[in-house]
């Protein structure tokens, strides 16, 4: 039984670390710019709903995955790595990203599936965090992967949900400058990733 909390517990660690609700809202906030009450909403449900799937898919058939379309880590995390500087750069020059059309209806099935879900709650962190709880382990660490992930995954609506709140609490100058700064840690983290692929691909120290 200590076995298996110790292991949830650096699951959870794990997940935390790499999507952290809170430190995400800024981002949220600066892509549903504009949009009302109701497509926020459904933007978080089908964003965290995605993520939670994407996930899923790969904890349960990762290996194959990578495996049949012949995709590396290396170039996971690179192509990963472009598409978060990518967004994060548009975040630091305040600009209305051409991914999230806001003026446009169907806004929610563009920004939900993508920056938001992918790479951002379900990006090649999130990924290969999961992937290396579950190789050569029992279908019992493998459901505990699966439900601590959902567990974030509702966290993380539940941060959104009420990201509202949070902007009333602090002003909408501070969340601009928190927005602009999460711009900067995102595409420093794309970065990052660009470099952990290129030592990977070369292994390079």
């Amino acid at each position: 039984m200590i076995e298996y909390l110790t292991f949830s517990l650096s699951v959870f660690t794990g997940f935390f670390a790499i999507m952290n609700p809170i430190a995400n809202i800024p981002i949220f906030l600066s892509l549903v710019q504009g949009a009302d009450k109701t497509t926020k909403n459904t933007i978080n449900k089908k964003a965290t709903i995605i993520a939670f799937l994407i996930v899923l898919i790969f904890v349960v058939l990762g290996k194959f995955i990578f495996e049949l379309f012949g995709i590396t880590i290396p170039a996971f995390k690179i192509t990963g790595g472009i598409l978060i500087f990518y967004v994060g750069f548009e975040m630091l020059q305040s600009k209305k990203s051409n991914i999230k059309h806001l003026k446009n209806t169907k806004i929610d099935e563009n920004i939900a599936i993508s920056p938001l879900a992918i790479p951002i709650l379900a990006g090649p962190g999130t990924i290969v965090t999961a992937m290396n709880f579950v190789p050569d382990t029992n279908y019992l660490h493998i459901g505990i992967v699966i439900f601590i992930f959902s567990i974030m995954c509702y966290l993380t609506y539940l941060a959104f949900y009420f990201s509202k709140y949070f902007v009333e609490m602090i002003g909408h100058n501070i969340i601009t400058v928190i927005g602009k700064l999460m711009g900067l840690i995102l595409a420093i983290m794309g970065v990052g990733m660009i470099i952990q692929g290129i030592k990977l691909a070369f292994q390079l120290s």
